[in-house]
Order: structure tokens, then C-alpha cells, then sequence
């Protein structure tokens, strides 16, 4: 990695400090449920099975919202994640409000999506240091497909135009807010045929509000062959028209439906011919960031142990302080807590993703997290064993 040397004393092997938030009880439910989620069968069965009884209408509301809703997810509504708000806070994490209902379509939907991030803004600037990020998807306050053809080329409709133009008053207008309020926000990256729609959009926001310091934050899937060189375009930019970008790094989350649409319509798939290829990327972009520091604030948004590591080495190393308000890290609320909570009693400054929304409604989101935690090759995941380990220690279980 760039032969940059190792100082740090950080172990994410520190169970005792990952899972330090938890009690005996809840430890112990979260052991279950990790265990039932690497069970591969019974997640394949059991996600067509939920799916099936809200359409038929079964009373399975609590017990989806008391097991896998409350392992991943805030609650319903803002109100209801004060409580993770609070017990995040009580560690030094932050929290990142993201109102995660998927497959809206509807300008009414789009309104009421964008009504809900406002709200999400409001409530960061009231709790700026429990709260030090919003979120949102372009595709939450504007129409998929009228995204795509934008990229593609094609000409719009009269209809879709008209739409669009409300679509891009949406953004401006949460990005405004978030820039009035002085609340960093991050724009989450999706798929490659329509990124480039909504890397013009974000280009166009930072420009716009990130004059003194990063705002907008857009986000760089590093899967993606065109992610580094499309950050090192953008640090050209800010460099000639003198405004920072904010940069969200991720490996990303769309790898299967990109190889599957570049085989149908017979193009070259974007993604990385390898897992390798991808972490290399991902290290040379957190390097990169570090270098040139004075145009960038970051967020190595990440589960990858090493890709952590190696950018507290290289903060280490080019002396910048563990809380520089600049460089954040990132984790889903409910998963990576070894590494979310080490670096947080390290001094370093974190923050997780914490959805909400309706039960129902964010049934897509809990239905991936339970997917990415189930065993490969017969094997615990590497969440569940850290689990099992501070279960161990605390003599909880016997076996």
C-alpha cells in the first residue's frame, strides 16, 4: 500500500470495545440474529417469507421491527432514532440520518422525500455534533428513468423536462438549506447509467456551496474503472475554480446488476476485473485525498479493515490530527462495530449510517443487509465471529 509505514496501535480485534454499547441482553440477541443471518437457506427463505405476509397482510410488523429492523435500522421516523442518536453520541460516534425508502416514483413521492431530507437537515444543525451529516439519493427526488436518458443522450418529453427541472430545484433547494445551515451532505452514488447525470448535478452543487469549506459531498464508487480518474478530474477542477470537494469513498453497491446490464445490452462492463483491482483503487484514492489535502475533505466510507488502517497510517504520517474535521469514517449502523468504536476511542472522528423509514418500506434496505451477512463457502462471516467472540469473553453462552 504505497509503502507507507505503520504506526498505529489501533486492533480492531478489541471486542470488548466494538460491542462496549451493548448489554449482556442485547449482545445476546444480536448473537441470534447474526446466527440465523449466516445460515444462507434460511435467509433466502425467510426474506420471500416476509415479503409474502406484508402482501397478505399478516401482523408480522413487530416481529420484523423488534429483530432485523431494530439490529439495522433507527426507527420508523426521526423521533423514533433519538435513542441511537444519543447512544452513538456516548461513544463519540455521529450519526448520519438516512431515510432509506426505495422505489418511489411519483412526483407526490419525490415532494415528500425531499420535505423528509429537509427535516434531516434541520435536525443536524440543531445537533451538530451528534449529527455531522445528511444524505440523500438523487434518485429519491427525481425519476430513474429521466436520469438515465439525460446520460444517454435521448431527448425528453415535455412532461419529463418539466419534471426535471423540479427534480434539480429539489436538490438545489436541499443543498441551499444544507449550505445555510452549514450541515455537510453527502450524495450517495448509483448506478453507472445514470452517475454521470448526477455527477453533473453535484458538480454544479459544489461549485455552488463549497467555497469555504466542503458542503456538498459527492460519492466515488471505487468498483467503477472510472471512479479514481474521475476524482482526480474533479480535484482539477476545484483546483482552477477554487472550491473543495467534498468525497465520499466507497467500494459500492451495485456490482452484480452492472455486470448484468453490460452483458444484455452488450457494452464493456465499468466494474474492476478484480476484488484486487478494486482495493487498490479505493488505497490510491484515500492517498490521493491526503496529498492534496487543501482541496479535499473526506469520508472513507468502509467495512474493510485494511482501507481503515491505511488511512489512519497516512494521516499519521502526513501529521494531520485524528479530529480534523476534514477526514471522517463511515459504517452502517448495526454492522463493523470493531471498527466503528475502535477508532472512535482512538480519537479518530466517525460516524454511521443509521436509516429509518416505514417498516415496510425499508424492507429492500434490510433484505441486503441480511444478504451480505450470510456465510460464504460454508464459513461465519467475519461479523459474526467477532460476535461470538465477545460473547466468549463475557462467559455468556456456553458451548
Amino acid at each position: 500500500m504505497n509503502n507507507i509505514p505503520i504506526k498505529n496501535k489501533i486492533s480492531f480485534e478489541n471486542t470488548e470495545i466494538a460491542f462496549s454499547s451493548k448489554s449482556n441482553f442485547a449482545l445476546k440477541k444480536t448473537y441470534w440474529l447474526f446466527y440465523l443471518m449466516n445460515l444462507n437457506w434460511l435467509v433466502k427463505i425467510g426474506t420471500a417469507a416476509i415479503n409474502f405476509a406484508f402482501k397478505i397482510y399478516l401482523p408480522i410488523k413487530t416481529i420484523v421491527k423488534n429483530t432485523i429492523f431494530s439490529q439495522f435500522c433507527g426507527g420508523e421516523n426521526i423521533e423514533d432514532c433519538e435513542n441511537s442518536i444519543k447512544k452513538l453520541s456516548q461513544y463519540h460516534i455521529g450519526t448520519i440520518l438516512d431515510y432509506s425508502v426505495e422505489g418511489e416514483k411519483s412526483e407526490k413521492n419525490f415532494d415528500e422525500t425531499a420535505q423528509e431530507l429537509l427535516l434531516t437537515i434541520e435536525k443536524a444543525a440543531k445537533m451538530r455534533m451528534e449529527i455531522p451529516f445528511s444524505v440523500f439519493k438523487v434518485t429519491g427526488v427525481a425519476s430513474f428513468d429521466t436520469l438515465a436518458k439525460i446520460q444517454a443522450g435521448e431527448n425528453l418529453s415535455l412532461l419529463e423536462n418539466t419534471n426535471w427541472e423540479k427534480a434539480k430545484q429539489r436538490v438545489k433547494s436541499i443543498c441551499q438549506l444544507a449550505y445555510d445551515k452549514k450541515v455537510r451532505l453527502f450524495i450517495d452514488a448509483e448506478e453507472t447509467w445514470i452517475q454521470g447525470t448526477i455527477d453533473t448535478l453535484v458538480d454544479e452543487m459544489m461549485r455552488l456551496y463549497n467555497k469555504e469549506q466542503a458542503i456538498v459531498y459527492n460519492t466515488y464508487q471505487m468498483y467503477a474503472q472510472s471512479s479514481l480518474e474521475n476524482l482526480k478530474n474533479d480535484f482539477e477542477k476545484a483546483e482552477k475554480d477554487n472550491f473543495i470537494v467534498g468525497a465520499k469513498l466507497v467500494r459500492g453497491a451495485y456490482m452484480e446488476k452492472e455486470a448484468k446490464r453490460a452483458e444484455e445490452k452488450s457494452y464493456p462492463n465499468p466494474i474492476q476485473n478484480s476484488k484486487k483491482a478494486t482495493d487498490d483503487a479505493y488505497n490510491e484514492s484515500l492517498l490521493f485525498c491526503v496529498q492534496n489535502r487543501h482541496r479535499f475533505a473526506i469520508c472513507a466510507g468502509t467495512h474493510n479493515e485494511e482501507s481503515s488502517l491505511y488511512l489512519v497510517d497516512l494521516m499519521q504520517n502526513y501529521n494531520i490530527l485524528p479530529n480534523d474535521t476534514r477526514f471522517f469514517f463511515a459504517q452502517l449502523y448495526g454492522m463493523s462495530d470493531h471498527i466503528s468504536y475502535n477508532l472512535a476511542q482512538a480519537g479518530y472522528n466517525v460516524a454511521k449510517y443509521v436509516p429509518y423509514g416505514p417498516v415496510k418500506a425499508v424492507l429492500p434496505y434490510l433484505f441486503r443487509r441480511a444478504n451480505e451477512n450470510t456465510s460464504v463457502k460454508g464459513q461465519s462471516s467475519r461479523e459474526f465471529n467477532l460476535i461470538k467472540q465477545e460473547v466468549k469473553r463475557r462467559k455468556l453462552i456456553k458451548k
